[in-house]
């Protein structure tokens, strides 16, 4: 969306962001919802490919 915005909750309370450029968030994740802080990027990976291979018991 292009700024300035008023966004509108379901409780009536009206958000204002003057910024050009704005994002709305649909994670949850973010600190200035309804606004996205790319907190959605922030997920800590589990990263299979590193893992040493399991010992062979046999």
């Amino acid at each position: 969306m292009e700024g300035p915005v008023e966004v509108v909750g379901r409780d009536g309370q009206v958000v204002v962001s003057d910024r050009f450029v704005v994002a709305l968030c649909v994670c949850q994740r973010s600190r200035r919802h309804p606004f996205c802080d790319t907190s959605h990027r922030r997920r800590v990976r589990q990263d299979t490919d590193n893992q040493a291979p399991e010992s062979d018991p046999g």
